[in-house]
């Protein structure tokens, strides 16, 4: 597979290692998924596995029955692939009944179970009944999970029983236990899912009571932290490991605590998931499991009541701070005029590529004007200076991530990149001790005397926010996390009068880092147009003073409405003057709920970018989304 990269306008192909299948090979836990995680037919389905990396599969019985394919044919082809069928399921609502619906769920039990062993299923997952229980009963329901157990062995087939959170009686599993240790039968034990477990609230501590031989199956899926009823939560926003906020690394420590040896398997409902390219959820959803295994291996070095090894990946390298931001498709010029007006100077043209280096303190862009006339300026590529930037693209091979390979004449800087979801390049450039990277140096300077620096005090890079699309957001946020180790904040939406756009920030451990992903909006029409652009913020000392220095010289930044600011007023008990001087320069504002306070201005937007200028005080770390609505209606109506 080829990837044309823009870093420099050189030519960057996707290393041969990175887009083969990885499989465990025995080492490590034993990785399977969900056939509901990902979409198309069951074939493709399959075939992504595979290409994945999983070990096994989950086949949902929803998949089977719309496959064309008979279970034995399903069977031999999944031996082909060299996946092992894991679970069939589920199997809904059979314990807690009278003895006539018994006996109906009983016929109905046998059909699966032939079924299940036709397709050579080790297990069939039963759910905690939801819609026909009646009595709430352990004694009951273990009496009847024994009946089903007999049958299961009479195939070879075991039972594994899980509370589902919106269970009728059983819906934590702690009670799942209490039945299963009642049933006391060989073949039947527990399923334990993460996300049954956490959106009950339920504690980990009585884990440790579960013997592991009794727990048959393992499933993970992670969501974000909302106030929603369980079912509608579970059927539309589960996540992939490390995409929200659930503990995972702590309840797959409390699983292998018990002595569990079996595999750990995705199962997640998602609209997007199940929209998008099969292989490539396929591998997210396996990148996510290798992260997880890799968090949990550093957390708890693998108890020594578990027998399953945890593979580390290799540890990623420390990063420092932005090194530069690359912008491709200058509209004609009118980029380096914005970045004129704002200070910036020409640093040099690259002695072997056309693109030219653009610096102000040590902020570092690099702009590429080969296209077209007219064509969208967009952040194109981010590079992030980092302590070992062989460890990171080391590390980014082992999640499967497509590598890239620069092109270098001789005595140029060896980059190391990798691809984002969304096409962005991020590469890993080596420390440096003086204030000007090694790469750097391939740029011819000029005299920039005549430039003069408009903005006052220092100035850095205080963030970059990134469009994602809608399909790979999620996608977007576990790759910054697994290869850079930034850690995402609480999701918001933020309102324009189109409808509402989903914000994420991520954020280094010691704050120098931070990207905010947005969702792409699905119209391009303008003028919608301005809700997708990306936008570097830059940070100084002293705002208001430096607008001034600005508006002398000529530069005006992007209005605001009066209402905002009588808004302001009334909500911050601002004085009269304050409001006065913040409308008068176009400033927004906002203050945290320990004081802490934030100034920020917007200029123009040229093509699909914009400069956000801002000032922090008083320990304030967040990015004024309280004024996001407002600052995307000034856009809307203001010519780019």
């Amino acid at each position: 597979m080829r990837h044309t990269a823009r870093c420099f306008s050189l030519v960057w192909v996707s290393s041969i290692g990175s887009t083969l299948p990885l499989h465990h090979g025995g080492d490590g836990m034993r990785t399977s998924i969900a056939t509901v995680s990902i979409g198309g037919t069951l074939e493709a389905k399959l075939e992504a596995a595979r290409s994945a990396g999983f070990d096994g599969i989950e086949i949902f019985e929803n998949d089977l029955i719309s496959s064309f394919a008979t279970p034995r044919q399903i069977r031999s082809w999944a031996e082909r692939l060299g996946l092992r069928i894991d679970l069939y399921q589920p199997f809904r609502d059979f314990e807690g009944v009278p003895a006539e619906q018994l006996s109906a769920n009983l016929r109905r039990a046998e059909a699966k179970l032939d079924l299940a062993a036709e397709l050579g299923a080790a297990t069939m997952l039963v759910c905690s009944n939801v819609a026909t229980a009646t009595i709430d009963d352990d004694r009951t329901a273990a009496d009847q999970l024994r009946r089903l157990g007999d049958l299961a062995a009479e195939r070879g087939v075991r039972i594994a029983y899980e509370a589902l959170a919106w269970g009728r009686f059983v819906n934590t599993y702690r009670r799942s236990w209490q039945v299963v240790e009642r049933t006391d039968h060989p073949s039947v034990g527990l399923c334990l899912d993460s996300f049954h477990i956490f959106s009950r609230s339920s504690t980990l501590a009585e884990m440790g009571e579960i013997p592991g031989a009794k727990i048959f199956f393992c499933q993970i899926a992670d969501a974000p932290l909302m106030d929603l009823d369980p079912l509608s939560w579970s059927r539309h926003y589960r996540l992939f490991p490390g995409q929200g906020g659930f503990p995972l690394p702590e309840f797959m420590s409390a699983v292998l605590s018990t002595g569990y040896d079996g595999p750990i398997s995705i199962e997640v409902f998602n609209d997007v998931f199940r929209q998008t390219d099969p292989i490539r959820t396929a591998r997210d959803a396996h990148r996510s499991l290798r992260y997880l295994e890799d968090l949990t291996a550093r957390a708890t070095i693998s108890t020594p009541a578990s027998p399953m090894p945890l593979e580390r990946l290799p540890p990623a390298s420390t990063i420092r701070t932005h090194d530069f931001v690359e912008i491709h498709g200058t509209v004609a010029g009118e980029l380096s005029n914005l970045l004129t007006g704002l200070g910036f100077r020409p640093h040099g043209t690259h002695r072997s590529k056309p693109v030219a280096l653009w610096t102000l303190g040590e902020v570092r862009l690099v702009l590429d004007d080969t296209r077209s006339p007219g064509s969208n300026a967009k952040v194109t590529a981010l590079g992030f200076e980092v302590d070992d930037p062989v460890a990171s693209a080391a590390r980014a091979d082992q999640l499967n991530i497509t590598r890239l390979s620069r092109e270098t004449a001789a005595g140029e800087q060896v980059l190391y990149g990798i691809a984002a979801p969304d096409g962005t390049e991020v590469y890993f450039c080596a420390p440096h001790p003086g204030s000007e990277p090694a790469w750097a140096r391939e740029f011819s300077k000029v005299d920039a005397a005549e430039h003069e620096a408009v903005l006052l005090g220092s100035v850095t890079l205080d963030h970059v926010a990134l469009t994602e699309p809608w399909y790979s957001f999620d996608e977007a946020i576990l790759y910054y996390r697994a290869t850079l180790g930034l850690e995402p904040e609480q999701s918001v939406d933020v309102a324009d009068a189109y409808g509402l756009v989903r914000s994420q920030a991520l954020r280094s451990a010691d704050g120098a880092i931070a990207l905010v992903l947005n969702v792409q909006p699905l119209s391009e029409s303008p003028p919608v147009h301005h809700r997708g652009a990306d936008h570097i913020a830059l940070r100084v000392s002293d705002l208001p003073a430096t607008v001034r220095r600005l508006r002398r010289a000529g530069m005006r930044m992007l209005e605001i409405p009066a209402n905002y600011y009588a808004d302001l007023r009334a909500r911050y008990g601002l004085t009269d003057e304050v409001v006065a001087q913040l409308q008068d320069l176009d400033l927004l504002f906002d203050r945290d709920d320990r004081g802490g306070e934030f100034l920020q201005c917007y200029t123009r937007t040229v093509g699909s970018v914009f400069f956000e200028l801002v000032q922090r005080t008083g320990g304030y770390d967040g990015f004024g989304a309280a004024n996001s609505s407002v600052r995307r209606v000034a856009q809307m109506r203001s010519p780019t």
